[in-house]
């Protein structure tokens, strides 16, 4: 098992890392919206639409929303976005990330309002579509490919911090009724490792202004773990251990992504908002 996990870490990561820096943006563009529906058949799933006509229809959903987004930002030919329009998506994603955490906080009983497949299925196009929308505006920025390997930097210190430190001082639960596993131990070594992360990338980038990249930083860990506890928090209401088996010894795409999916689109406004560049 650990063996088929590891290869498959690897494969993820080179294919990664392959189209971030050897395809230009409108082909990562592409990849991501094919990740995208990828994730969105899953999500259907976790939604309560299992059968294969239903989680297709989702798909066709997603992917006219993703075209519909596409329109309203404006992108052209130079992949250049109506910069109100991305700043409305992203904030329309943060918002709903705002509402997840009240929800993680106060499940069970917050299934009462959530707890319908149909509401379930508008959730996943809240995470879905602003997800997208955010790692393609990341991606034109100025050295946008080191900018994205960033928040993904950002999510991986925070999991490896929260990991380590947890197993090592973890006594306090996070969210019990949610993921038994995690601490505020953990929460807190997770955090300290994604601020130690931006300070080292301020000093390597000889940036003066290392507290604006903090204070991205720290709401893009932050947001991190409500991705993962929200989808944890669906997984469980749905009698769920993953989100699908397509990828050997990880479970299904959204385990993977569940992180990015609240990290990014924070990045991303907040990188508008501060006009912060490597």
């Amino acid at each position: 098992m650990l063996k088929q996990r590891f290869f498959t870490a690897v494969l993820l990561a080179a294919t990664f890392l392959s189209v971030l820096f050897y395809l230009p943006v409108g082909l990562f563009a592409l990849f991501i919206v094919l990740a995208a529906l990828m994730a969105a058949w899953e999500w259907a799933n976790l939604a309560g639409f299992g059968r294969p006509v239903q989680r297709i229809a989702y798909q066709l959903i997603v992917l006219v929303l993703f075209i519909a987004a596409g329109y309203a930002t404006g992108f052209s030919g130079a992949w250049v976005f109506d910069e109100a329009a991305v700043r409305g998506i992203l904030l329309l994603g943060c918002s709903w990330w705002c509402l997840a955490l009240l929800w993680v906080q106060s499940y069970p009983q917050s299934a009462v309002l959530w707890g319908n497949r149909w509401l379930r299925g508008l959730m996943g196009l809240l995470v879905l579509v602003p997800t997208a929308v955010a790692c393609i505006y990341i991606r034109i920025q100025p050295q946008g490919a080191w900018l994205i390997l960033m928040v993904v930097a950002v999510v991986a210190c925070a999991d490896i911090g929260a990991y380590f430190s947890g197993r090592a001082f973890g006594k306090h639960k996070l969210a019990p009724a949610v993921s038994p596993g995690k601490s505020w131990e953990g929460f807190w070594g997770g955090l300290g490792c994604s601020m130690l992360l931006a300070l080292v990338v301020a000093h390597a980038t000889n940036g003066d202004n290392w507290w604006v990249l903090l204070a991205l930083v720290i709401p893009t860990s932050l947001a991190s773990v409500l991705g993962d506890l929200v989808e944890s928090m669906i997984k469980r209401h749905r009698g769920l251990k993953d989100s699908s088996h397509i990828l050997p010894g990880h479970g299904g795409l959204m385990d993977r992504l569940d992180s990015l999916t609240a990290a990014a689109p924070v990045f991303a406004l907040g990188l508008m908002l501060s006009g912060w560049r490597l």
